[in-house]
């Protein structure tokens, strides 16, 4: 039976001589791990894709470098949480973004946000949301629905980070004035 290898066992033979099954293993051990993980920041499954395997690219290619402080995945998690900023930030991975997140809106089918918002009791916060304008609830789907950033959402929408914020506040005012 084989020795299993540490991570920084294999990122050592990779980084000194370019040791493929130690670059394959290590592929093996956090590729689905990280897939998984990006897919939770990202709806893009092609963006997602590419942004692993630049990440492993980078790892191979030796342009990112282990420093042997912390652990591998929380190091691969910086350098695929970056590059996917760096591709959403991009035009191609924007429109294409910004082109499925369209398709989801425009469904006939209600999404489970929409289901639930229009059973709540207290309020008529799904007339609420609908009166908002469509950037403050593109504000508000980015940063409660989706969970992103002030700056994931700031990339996403093409906005900077401030007026994100800015319009952040000025929909859950116009909410609680709404719902008094």
């Amino acid at each position: 039976m084989r020795e299993t290898r540490s991570d920084g066992d294999l990122l050592r033979a990779i980084a000194a001589d370019g040791d493929r099954r130690a670059f394959e293993e290590l592929y093996r051990r956090y590729a689905p791990w990280l897939l998984a993980r990006l897919r939770g920041r990202c709806a893009d499954a092609g963006v997602v894709d590419d942004v692993v395997q630049e990440t492993f690219l980078a790892v191979w290619r030796g342009t990112a470098r282990y420093r042997e402080e912390g652990d591998v995945a929380g190091w691969l998690w910086r350098i695929g949480s970056r590059r996917l900023i760096d591709a959403l930030r991009g035009d191609g991975a924007r429109g294409r973004l910004r082109q499925t997140l369209s398709r989801l809106r425009h469904r006939d089918e209600a999404s489970a946000e929409e289901r639930v918002l229009a059973g709540v009791e207290h309020g008529d916060l799904a007339g609420a949301l609908v009166r908002l304008s469509p950037e403050l609830r593109a504000v508000l789907q980015a940063t409660v629905i989706d969970g992103l950033t002030t700056r994931e959402a700031a990339v996403l929408l093409g906005i900077p980070p401030g007026t994100v914020k800015t319009r952040a506040m000025r929909a859950r005012k116009q909410l609680r004035e709404a719902l008094a």
